[in-house]
């Protein structure tokens, strides 16, 4: 793949609220660019994109789907388009973390009635925070009440965005008939199934819109010099000057390009599909990748002919074939090749490369940097993993999951289903970092972890889909973690057995430190060799393994711990006794201290009629809930709050019950706090 073809490569995600319209969006996208040839709808639940069993039942999206697409707009030769589509739901937020890690651009999609909504706002930052450039999408327009302009100013007001919307609506209140395109100096008009009509504006028309274009050229030049330099000297600024200018700051994060359509009726699709061309970055626009070698950091730009570099974003199971996702930045993959991997001691052969099409595959022999592919059959794979030449092995960025907040008791109702359970869940979890697996110390019972109770709904169904076993669920329990509550300096961790035959001897000495973003950071701080460089992560992976638990028996966040000093002996010492004496000396510094109960909080957007406001809020104070802000929408009202996660159990029962069911409540984990019964 030379420059040229790379630079005609999109890789991009659907990202917005629940129910905003991404997937009937991809849909479209996919028909108009001829990727298929028969439009399936969610509510039919034939959607292409979420192909799963319990998507269609649902009518959501759950995992995100990618598939292919090509695109020619004006007279430009065809650009090849990954389009990756998201779940809007807040459970299954690592979906859109891992997507928006490895894609180079995203669709953000906003109803025009709705506006900007609470999960809106969420994957929002998570693009932000990966530095991905954004075009917005406002749909529903042909919905009565939909507003671009009130879109744009949450825009705006919200999200602290800069939009630049490229076109004006003709009609109002649900009669959208047309778009003024600022940007070519046309009028587009619908006239479904057929592409959309296009002619330039009269000199009627352009009297009456070159106002508003000249404010878009305006608002581009503040974020751009020569655009700038061009406009104050009175130069005419025609679709391709502006389009460069409105390229290079979308891909500067300076501003946000607006369109408006309406996904279901086919209203602004080709519209869209020609800002994705215009304005979303190719693999060669973006920053770089960083990666840690074993000579320090090195920085690795989209070169098929560089440094080996990939990384495992993904897994599924299709037909029983593990399907591990792969973004390569750098470097070719090639069918038969050996790899380096982050996780795996050994090297990875690859055995079979394919392009994914939603649920089907298409075999290929390599995939070079920028593109998006995967590798089948590979059993132990992990989300994260780097790929890289054996050579030269590199570490990339790990994908980071939002804590669990939420578990459930799991048992199978049958004793022959054992076995088929514990395969079950092991896969799950393979697929979803932030579903987890584990015990009750106590009971010895399963207990598996999750990011709401939709979340663990799902993953319970398919084990009783997927697998055939039969599964029982106890009642929630909320994931608490603890924290230090003071600094612990010169903590001993000793074990000594030296009486005869071969031995075991370690000792360690820890400080303990608070830290207050919530992370665990293990450092070495000693000097001299008085622990061997050999047993120093034999030290680490004991004080990680003390903190899983800690001594109100939950996992131990927000600490440092630093190895200030310890002694090993020449013969007796071992990685297995290090590990005792590091784990020794961290209970013992969380005992002496002792530790902060944290629970986890979360941040709830709730549409109410006005007239039940009052029992809205009554309600949240009785659950020890914080009320942030109400919003006087006219006849409705909307609560912005804080409450504990472990006051909220039936809470949609609750609120449907004081509102006669005129209510609804949106939830996403906001963070942990000391608890307040601790």
């Amino acid at each position: 793949m030379n420059t040229t073809t790379l630079s005609r490569r999109r890789n991009l995600g659907i990202i917005a609220h629940i129910d905003a319209g991404k997937t009937t969006l991809t849909e479209r996208l996919l028909w108009r660019t001829g990727a298929i040839h028969r439009i399936g709808e969610v509510h039919d639940g034939a959607a292409t994109t979420d192909f799963s069993a319990i998507e269609r039942e649902r009518g959501i999206t759950i995992g995100a789907a990618a598939v292919q697409a090509q695109w020619a707009p004006r007279d430009q030769p065809a650009h090849q388009l990954t389009l990756i589509d998201t779940p809007g739901h807040i459970d299954f937020a690592i979906e859109v973390e891992r997507s928006l890690r490895v894609l180079d651009g995203a669709v953000a999609v906003f109803s025009a009635v709705d506006g900007v909504q609470p999960q809106s706002e969420t994957v929002w930052r998570q693009a932000r925070r990966h530095g991905v450039p954004l075009l917005a999408f406002v749909n529903k327009m042909d919905r009565p009440g939909a507003s671009l302009d009130g879109v744009v100013a949450q825009l705006r007001d919200k999200l602290d965005a800069t939009p630049w919307p490229l076109g004006l609506v003709l009609g109002s209140d649900g009669d959208f008939d047309g778009w003024i395109d600022l940007v070519e100096r046309r009028v587009v008009s619908w006239q479904h199934p057929q592409p959309a009509l296009q002619r330039p504006w009269t000199d009627d028309e352009h009297a009456r819109y070159e106002p508003a274009r000249q404010q878009l050229v305006e608002a581009v030049a503040n974020h751009d010099e020569a655009l700038a330099t061009a406009w104050l000297e009175g130069v005419d600024i025609d679709a391709s000057a502006l389009r460069a200018a409105l390229r290079r700051g979308t891909l500067a994060g300076l501003g946000v390009p607006v369109i408006a359509g309406s996904a279901f009726k086919h209203k602004g699709v080709e519209l869209l599909l020609d800002a994705i061309v215009d304005y979303l970055p190719s693999p060669l626009d973006r920053p770089a990748v960083r990666a840690r070698g074993a000579e320090g950091e090195v920085r690795l730009p989209a070169d098929p002919n560089g440094a080996l570099a990939a990384l495992v974003f993904k897994i599924t199971h299709q037909e029983h074939t593990a399907l591990a996702f792969v973004r390569v930045y750098s470097g070719t993959l090639r069918v038969g090749d050996a790899v380096a991997s982050s996780h795996a001691e050994r090297p990875r052969r690859i055995g079979r490369l394919a392009v994914v099409q939603a649920d089907r595959v298409h075999d290929i022999a390599q995939a070079q940097a920028g593109e998006i592919v995967a590798v089948l059959g590979w059993k132990d794979v992990a989300t994260g993993e780097t790929l890289s030449a054996i050579a030269q092995p590199l570490q990339l960025e790990r994908i980071q999951a939002q804590p669990a907040v939420l578990s459930w008791r799991l048992s199978a109702a049958n004793a022959n289903d054992l076995i088929r359970l514990g395969q079950g869940l092991a896969q799950l979890a393979q697929e979803d970092p932030s579903f987890r697996v584990g015990s009750d110390p106590e009971t010895g019972e399963t207990l598996v972890w999750g990011m709401g109770e939709l979340h663990l709904e799902v993953m319970v169904e398919r084990l009783r889909s997927e697998w055939k076993v039969d599964v029982r669920t106890g009642s929630p329990r909320v994931a608490y973690q603890e924290t230090p509550q003071e600094i612990s300096r010169g903590v001993e961790g000793r074990l000594s057995k030296q009486t005869g035959g071969h031995g075991q001897f370690a000792r360690v000495v820890l400080d303990l430190f608070p830290r207050a973003d919530g992370q665990v950071v293990f450092v070495d701080r000693t000097t001299g060799g008085v622990v061997p460089r050999a047993f120093i992560a034999a030290t680490e992976k004991g004080v990680r393994a003390a903190l899983a638990q800690g001594p109100r028996g939950y996992p131990v966040v927000g600490v440092e711990v630093a190895l200030v000093d310890g002694q090993a002996h020449t013969v007796d010492s071992s990685d297995m006794a290090f590990q005792r004496a590091a784990a020794e000396a961290v209970r013992t510094a969380l005992q002496q201290g002792g530790t902060t109960l944290l629970e986890p909080v979360m941040a709830m957007a709730i549409d109410t009629p006005a007239s039940h406001v009052g029992d809205v809020v009554g309600d949240l104070q009785r659950r020890e809930g914080r009320v942030l802000t109400i919003e006087d929408h006219g006849t409705r009202a909307q609560v912005q709050a804080l409450a504990p996660l472990a006051q909220l159990q039936a809470y949609t029962t609750t609120l449907r019950s004081l509102t006669q069911g005129r209510a609804s409540a949106s939830l996403q984990f906001e963070g942990y706090a000391p608890a307040r019964a601790a």
